[in-house]
């Protein structure tokens, strides 16, 4: 369409409706909210009003108490006055002794924030799920994740953002770990979740596995375990601490990788086998920082890529001297992020959080490990198959112990093309970086299936490099 002084695009992907002018780019609702007088004059403006005011996110108000009595209800000074009170995490750091917290695997879903009504995201907007889906659940105020599996984040997004008229719906659980207006510690709270639940009988929703954790060999076991099976990570929780709005040392976020949020400026197109569809999404931090992230996408997010404008999430290994990701992958669009954030997770180590040798009081049963075989949903095909031989599916996210050598590393470059080839070998992981000399090149991480096998395939991809004129960068 033509602006007052440019050209924009409309485009259209799934629910959302986007245009790449500033006024819609901007905007600080959620992207599957947001409109402009170009969308209204080409939709018409009683449809976009119908379209916006029935989104499956709302903002909603949050009710201030419930039966449970005795948590936590007010905001933080500085955020919505819709969003609900949610506790939110720091990071582990390695110097933090874990022995007697309580450990449980990290969810890669939607966190949603039952109000004894409806779901509620952390920022207040809401989610509209199935009246049978919500119909068994207690008036109790609960906080967790809206899953479908591990792997599945894309997935969750899609149905979560589809509405209360999808039969996909029945794919998704309710996996519930705290009980926000509950009295008691920890331990008291996650009794409570267990009374209350089971007498719901609600089928969609169960509470989420805890363990207590003996050590930092625990911690990366349990960790391994979950990683092995797709798992995005572990969270650990400080016994008898209490529910508290906003980041708290009391709650701990354990990843081999990091995660974070970045916003779509732009789209590079693809070369080679993605040759007229994307090749990658160029993105900035709230820094300004800008990168590319070009690997992790399926076929079809290839040819329907996200919108200019839209906050994404996606994992990094680890930050460049100049504040770049390194080995950038995409995991998908936050259906729910204010940009830029209003805060972040910050390590352990500047969070205040105190190791506790007292031991936590178990509830229940004898809570059982670390579920590392919960069932997975029925495969739709948009799984590993379907991706890119080259993207790493398997780049789990978190705040690493510090980094060893790397396994095996190569660094070549051919003078005549002025280009350059990289290979990192990192147990069974390849990371591949190449591109013109100068520029920060393109990343590719391969998953081979063992440590020798990835050795032996980087080994070989060189002495083809070699063979082709590059030589050892000196």
């Amino acid at each position: 369409v033509q602006g007052s002084s440019s050209t924009y695009t409309l485009s259209r992907k799934g629910t959302v409706y986007s245009c790449t002018c500033p006024a819609w780019r901007n905007q600080s609702a959620t992207i599957d909210l947001r409109t402009c007088k170009h969308l209204r004059g080409y939709l018409g403006e009683d449809v976009e009003v119908a379209r916006v005011g029935a989104s499956p996110a709302t903002r909603v108000s949050t009710p201030r108490t419930s039966s449970g009595g005795g948590g936590t209800t007010s905001s933080k000074k500085g955020e919505k006055e819709t969003a609900p009170p949610v506790l939110l995490a720091h990071k582990w750091e390695t110097d933090h002794d874990p022995t007697g917290w309580w450990m449980s695997e990290k969810l890669d879903g939607v966190r949603a924030y039952w109000d004894g009504e409806a779901f509620v995201s952390r920022l207040g907007n809401k989610f509209y799920a199935p009246e049978w889906f919500t119909s068994d659940l207690p008036a109790d105020t609960l906080d967790g994740e809206l899953w479908v599996g591990r792997k599945l984040f894309s997935k969750t997004i899609s149905i979560v953002r589809s509405g209360a008229g999808g039969e996909l719906w029945k794919n998704v659980s309710y996996v519930v770990f705290d009980a926000p207006n509950a009295k008691g510690g920890f331990e008291d709270r996650i009794a409570h979740l267990h009374k209350v639940l089971g007498r719901a009988e609600a089928p969609h929703a169960r509470v989420l596995e805890h363990v207590v954790c003996e050590g930092i060999v625990h911690l990366r076991e349990e960790l391994a375990k979950v990683e092995a099976l797709g798992g995005e990570g572990l969270m650990l929780r400080r016994p008898s601490s209490k529910y508290e709005a906003g980041r708290s040392g009391s709650l701990l976020k354990v990843k081999t990788f990091h995660d974070a949020e970045g916003r779509v400026i732009g789209h590079a197109p693809g070369a080679g086998k993605h040759k007229g569809r994307l090749g990658a999404v160029i993105c900035e931090l709230p820094n300004g920082v800008k990168f590319n992230v070009g690997t992790g996408f399926t076929d079809a997010e290839r040819d329907d890529p996200p919108p200019i404008g839209s906050v994404i999430t996606f994992r990094y290994q680890e930050l460049t001297d100049d504040g770049v990701p390194r080995f950038p992958s995409w995991v998908g669009v936050r259906i729910d992020a204010e940009w830029p954030p209003s805060s972040e997770a910050k390590p352990i180590s500047q969070a205040g959080a105190k190791g506790s040798a007292e031991k936590p009081k178990v509830v229940a049963a004898k809570p059982a490990k670390v579920k590392p075989t919960a069932p997975e949903p029925a495969d739709d095909g948009d799984d590993d198959a379907a991706r890119d031989a080259d993207d790493a599916e398997d780049a789990v996210a978190a705040s690493p112990p510090p980094k060893p050598a790397a396994d095996f590393f190569v660094s070549l470059i051919h003078h005549d093309e002025n280009k350059f080839w990289q290979i990192e070998v990192r147990g069974s992981t390849q990371y591949t970086r190449f591109g013109k000399v100068g520029s920060p090149g393109q990343t590719r991480l391969s998953e081979i299936g063992s440590a020798t096998a990835a050795r032996s395939d980087a080994d070989k991809r060189a002495m083809l490099k070699r063979k082709e004129g590059y030589v050892a960068k000196k």
